[in-house]
Formats: C-alpha cells, structure tokens, sequence
C-alpha cells in the first residue's frame, strides 16, 4: 500500500483482524510497489515470513504459498 497507510494502528486498534498490510513509501505506480522496499510491515504480515526491506514482489509471493 501507500505511505498513507498507518501500520501501527492496524497493529494496536486492529490486531483481532490480522490484517496483512505493508508499507512503501514514494511509489507511483503497481510497478514501482513491486520492486520497491517495505518501509513497515503489520504483525499478521510478519507472521507470513513478511518483513520491512523485503520487495513487494517478493511479499506477495509469501501471501500465495
């Protein structure tokens, strides 16, 4: 997602939906979101083996397996 997603919330106020979430910053388009770095990551994401500097790519091949 965006930089305007707040990843803390989903794991403080949201943590009851495991939620899996993460975060790149300055991207502009699908392209970019998945070559780009993972800024922050939700707790459910983590858990899938998702973690901050991971591409989104390679995130969204850990949520399909």
């Amino acid at each position: 997602m965006c930089g305007a997603l707040d990843v803390a919330l989903l794991n403080d106020k949201l943590k009851d939906r495991k939620i899996v979430a993460a975060r790149a910053v300055g991207v502009r388009t699908i392209d970019q979101l998945l070559e780009a770095p993972l800024e922050s990551v939700t707790d459910a994401a983590r858990e899938l083996g998702i973690h901050p500097g991971m591409s989104g790519k390679d995130a969204l091949l850990k949520m399909v397996k």
